[in-house]
């Protein structure tokens, strides 16, 4: 009765272990405390891409794996929204170069303005902000295809007599993950503290 008695306690022990442990597996994990991120609760993979970079070279999905990129979307005419940004995300990187390099994200940065950006415009462009800053261009189908993907709002201004016009755009910088999957996306004011907090604890809770 007595070594009856004790292999029931066993196997009651085990039971309850092998229940915690499945409870634990199951229950999900405490979402991040981010201060300015919005994460995506599923990442969505992004379409194929068909753009070329500021050095001519094909530009596609399989471009941005491998790595984590901060991306952004205006044009080279840009009189605010856009200088002030990519010296922002200048700054991010900088606070972040203490990362290892396969978390260190890369920036992207996409022309929404194809007919006036050129690939040279925007190498020379970019390369004031930051030398490793890519930019990015391509037919205009292209283009929508990659802002369709991600919610970009563009609408195109106005034409003055003198052929000059602006593009509204989203202001909004976009994480994509090494899978090329968008993940999550800063909304302003854009912050360098901030977004660098948001994108260490987004990258460690990844790892």
């Amino acid at each position: 009765m007595k070594r009856k008695f004790a292999l029931l306690l066993v196997l009651v022990a085990a039971l309850a272990g092998a229940a915690t442990a499945w409870m634990t597996i199951k229950r999900p994990s405490a979402p991040l405390e981010l201060e300015q991120a919005t994460m995506l609760d599923v990442a969505r993979p992004l379409s194929q891409l068909e753009l070329v970079d500021q050095a001519g070279r094909a530009f596609q999905r399989d471009s941005l794996r491998g790595r984590w990129t901060l991306m952004f979307f205006g044009f080279t005419n840009c009189p605010d929204v856009c200088p002030t940004t990519l010296t922002a995300l200048a700054e991010i990187r900088r606070k972040l170069k203490d990362l290892p390099a396969g978390d260190l994200p890369a920036v992207v940065f996409v022309s929404v303005d194809p007919e006036r950006d050129t690939t040279e415009a925007l190498g020379r462009y970019v390369a004031h902000f930051d030398p490793q800053f890519l930019g990015v261009t391509g037919l205009p189908g292209a283009i929508e295809a990659l802002t369709h993907d991600l919610g970009v709002a563009v609408s195109m201004g106005p034409v003055s007599q003198e052929g000059n016009y602006t593009v509204d755009h989203s202001a909004a910088i976009f994480l994509i993950d090494p899978s090329a999957a968008f993940t999550a996306v800063f909304g302003g004011p854009h912050l360098a503290d901030v977004i660098a907090r948001d994108y260490r604890s987004i990258v460690a809770a990844k790892h």
